[in-house]
């Protein structure tokens, strides 16, 4: 009888073997990773972790040595440009390899591949279609064309690639990042193309408001009148990035394009286009944006200027960004970089800072074609037929057969969406999307040379490379000029021009060039002493030739110019207090509404304690006080309940919903605006019935959320830094102040990515913090350590490490890089 443990004993080991050593969709063979010698364990690193290295490569035509600080970030030491960039590449691949792949799998539309079709809110294989007929190959190949022409970014690109292929062709199945072992798979060699790729998807990321088949449907339900009304093109409370006052061109009084308007833009098509279902997949977040400001050295205690800048972008882990040090004999230069492409985005040299915020310009347009028949080899133009370019797009699909897609491409771009794709069953049409990316451009040029600028000159010449996505640079240097350009690569559109689906067959409707650098909006040296932007309106649209389209909003601009116009001796510590400020505009102005037009008659005791703290709030959006809570709840159903009865009630499509301040507005000027009545009653309502009908709708949820205590605005907002694979590998329940219309603009999800403030003195001083961690792998104590310091609102000193300091204690280990 002894066998049958034996038999038992090795049937189940079989078993076991056989299970461990097999992937079952979507998890990886557990045996691997949880082996003790290759598996998840590997990816632990003790807290005295040694990061010192002594490497040997033959790409290599000099020596590099790379000293890495306390807090791992890296100062690259090379005696020629391509070694420096070949270090960057490796040392981007060591920390944040899977972050890198991953990123440019989703621009490629290949996420299927590695996760399966999926379903839901992650349909892997429906984001990949989406990406393929978007263009974001063929965008970034264009991309590639213009980086790979110029001799500069062709060296920088090729030894940077070579770097991270360096690096990977070290890796074994132990040292694999933790996300390759999780998802079951290894990484593949980078390429140029790769770079263009991660580039393409952070211009996608800042692509706008992204609306134009809602405002259609809506344009086909409102008048023309209602329209204006519920999507106006500016507000009264427009305090531009070019003051009003500025003359626009110097002594040039006309514009370089005159543009031809059709003759009939509000036709019987602008009428009958609409009726679209929802495409809400991967739309731009419309609040991406940022603060950036430079004051000069008259408005500032030490004399010298001060620059400041913190990118609005989504919350992630690993972190967008990753900083660094480059010095070289042509540059010497610190800041953040992109994992994923060479050089510096945001930062500061020997001699001049720089910085971005997202312009908002409208630059991607969706124009209805119309194939001769059903094979789709011919589109009409302008009474003539065209042939029809034709990718098809191989989508392979873990676990599952290769999705086919044949994309047709127009002389405006690919059919990007028509009957065949999910969520486009409308009236079997066709459109096609015009997006300024599809261009051929060189972005990274701009960065190279903005690297390397020493003035005023120098940076604009950089700029001029910054096709898409379009940003307002801003700029300081230390001979003391401040600057700021809105520029990219904008299309000279008539009046509403993209704003709707266009028709692709009438010539008219095409873009009609593109507006001269010169005529950017732009401010050098203005008189009062500094220059901002946080994503308000680039100019006075009543004196600027061009329409300029986009969703701009207004009180993080008013508020920044309106504390800077104020200021005067200032410090560094005075940018960052501004910086971290919590201050909300939108509330000072909106809060008059609530306290005269909600009823308190009524309320019970309870009520009235919810009422008095919003009364008596100091409208900073602190994380310990309930009022910006309750506010901001109340105001949310406020806009629903004024608008949703009549959206619902005139189209089963989806509406854009009109933006706070067009409501906000409204209100102020007539307290009977006209979609205050509810129309699904017979009689009419008071925006004093609506105001109180909001604020009881809302209150249970307040009781229960103070029960609960989440009721205060750090938990209620529950800031959170999320990793692609989930709460595991994510940052949770971050008890911080800001919102929305504070110049701290952190949400729950999304907020300064990274907050620098650098003082243009001798020598420079600058600080910086980013919410994140060196380190991409999650079992690294530098995977997310800079978090609580930036959730605090404080900063970090960021060291210009000069070559001799190779001993000073703030370093910690040494890379060196030689041949062998």
């Amino acid at each position: 009888m002894r066998v049958w443990p034996l038999i038992s004993t090795t049937l189940v080991t079989g078993i076991l073997v056989v299970v461990l050593n097999t992937s079952f969709r979507p998890l990886p063979a557990l045996g691997p990773f949880f082996s003790p010698l290759e598996g998840f364990w590997q990816n632990a690193e003790p807290a005295d972790i040694d990061y010192s290295l002594n490497l040997r490569f033959q790409e290599l035509s000099g020596p590099i040595k790379v000293c890495l600080d306390k807090h791992l970030v890296p100062h690259i030491f090379a005696s020629n440009e391509k070694d420096a960039y070949f270090a960057q590449g490796y040392l981007h691949a060591r920390y944040r390899l899977w972050q890198m792949d991953i990123q440019t799998r989703y621009a490629a539309g290949r996420l299927s591949e590695v996760f399966g079709p999926g379903s839901g809110s992650r349909n892997f294989l429906r984001i990949d279609r989406y990406n393929r007929r978007l263009g974001m190959v063929y965008a970034a190949e264009q991309a590639l064309k213009g980086m790979e022409a110029d001799p500069a970014t062709k060296s920088e690109c090729d030894a940077y690639t070579e770097g991270i292929n360096a690096y990977i062709s070290t890796l074994t199945k132990a040292s694999l990042p933790l996300e390759f072992k999780l998802l079951g798979y290894t990484p593949e060699p980078w390429s140029n193309l790769k770079t263009a790729l991660l580039l393409e998807e952070m211009t996608l990321d800042l692509a706008g408001a992204e609306n134009d088949f809602e405002r259609t449907n809506a344009r086909t339900v409102f008048s023309a009148a209602d329209y204006e009304l519920l999507y106006p093109t500016l507000q009264d409370s427009v305090d531009p990035i070019i003051p009003k006052e500025t003359v626009l061109y110097g002594k040039k009084d006309t514009p370089g394009i005159r543009l031809h308007f059709p003759a009939h833009v509000d036709s019987a098509y602008m009428m009958t286009a609409g009726g679209f279902l929802p495409y809400d997949l991967m739309k731009p977040d419309k609040e991406n944006g940022s603060n950036n400001w430079a004051v000069s050295g008259a408005k500032t205690k030490s004399g010298y200027p001060i620059l400041c800048n913190d990118p609005h972008l989504s919350l992630r882990l690993p972190s967008i960004w990753y900083e660094m040090q480059i010095h070289t004999p042509e540059m010497n230069v610190f800041g953040v970089s992109l994992p994923g492409a060479p050089g510096i985005i945001i930062g500061f040299n020997d001699s001049c800072a720089f910085g971005f915020t997202n312009a908002m310009r409208d630059v991607r347009d969706y124009y209805e074609i119309r194939f001769k028949d059903d094979t789709r080899t011919e589109y009409r133009y302008n009474g003539d037929w065209l042939p029809t370019d034709f990718h098809t797009e191989d989508i392979r699909v873990k676990g599952q057969p290769d999705f086919i897609d044949s994309v047709a491409y127009t002389l405006f771009g690919p059919v990007m969406f028509e009957p065949s794709f999910p969520d486009m069953l409308e009236t079997g049409r066709f459109y096609a999307c015009k997006w300024a990316a599809h261009q051929e451009n060189n972005a990274l040029l701009a960065f190279h040379d903005l690297n390397h600028a020493a003035n005023y000159n120098d940076y604009l010449n950089a700029i001029r490379n910054l096709a898409a996505p379009g940003q307002n640079c801003v700029f300081a240097s230390k001979g003391g000029d401040i600057a700021i350009w809105d520029q990219g690569r904008f299309p000279a559109k008539w009046f509403r021009q993209g704003d709707f689906v266009m028709p692709g067959f009438d010539s008219t409707y095409n873009w009609q060039g593109t507006i001269p650098q010169s005529e950017n909006p732009h401010m050098v040296n203005p008189p009062r002493g500094f220059v901002s932007s946080a994503n308000q309106i680039p100019v006075d649209p009543k004196v600027y030739p061009y329409y300029l389209g986009g969703r701009y909003p207004p009180y993080r601009g008013m508020e920044i110019n309106r504390r800077l116009d104020a200021m005067n001796n200032i410090t560094v510590e005075d940018m960052m207090n501004l910086q971290t400020d919590t201050y909300d505009l939108f509330a000072q102005m909106a809060r008059p509404i609530f306290l005269r037009f909600v009823d308190t008659t009524t309320m019970e005791p309870a009520e009235l304690h919810y009422y008095d703290a919003v009364r008596d709030w100091n409208l900073q959006n602190n994380p310990g006080d309930k009022a910006p809570s309750i506010f901001s709840t109340w105001w949310d159903t406020l806009k629903n309940t004024v608008y949703m009865d009549e959206f619902t009630q005139k189209s089963r499509f989806p509406l854009e919903m009109p933006e706070d301040e067009t409501l906000l507005e409204a209100l102020l000027k007539d307290s009977a605006y006209a979609y205050v009545d509810d129309v699904k009653t017979p009689q009419t309502e008071t925006l004093r019935q609506i105001a109180t009908l909001a604020w009881k709708k809302i209150y249970p949820e307040m009781l229960q959320a103070d029960y609960s205590n989440s009721l205060n605005w750090g938990p209620y907002k529950d800031t959170h830094i999320s990793h692609p694979l989930g709460d595991a590998f994510s940052d949770l329940h971050i008890n911080t102040g800001g919102g929305t219309y504070s110049i701290n603009a952190t949400r729950s999800d999304h907020g300064p990515s990274w907050r620098m403030v650098v003082e243009l003195g001798e020598p420079t001083q600058a600080y910086g913090i980013y919410p994140g961690g060196q380190n991409g792998n999650p079992g690294s104590p530098y995977y997310d350590d800079f978090v609580d310091t930036w959730a605090k609102g404080k900063y970090d000193t960021l060291w210009v490490m000069k070559p001799e300091e190779s001993s000073d204690p703030r370093i910690q280990w040494t890379i060196n890089f030689n041949k062998p």
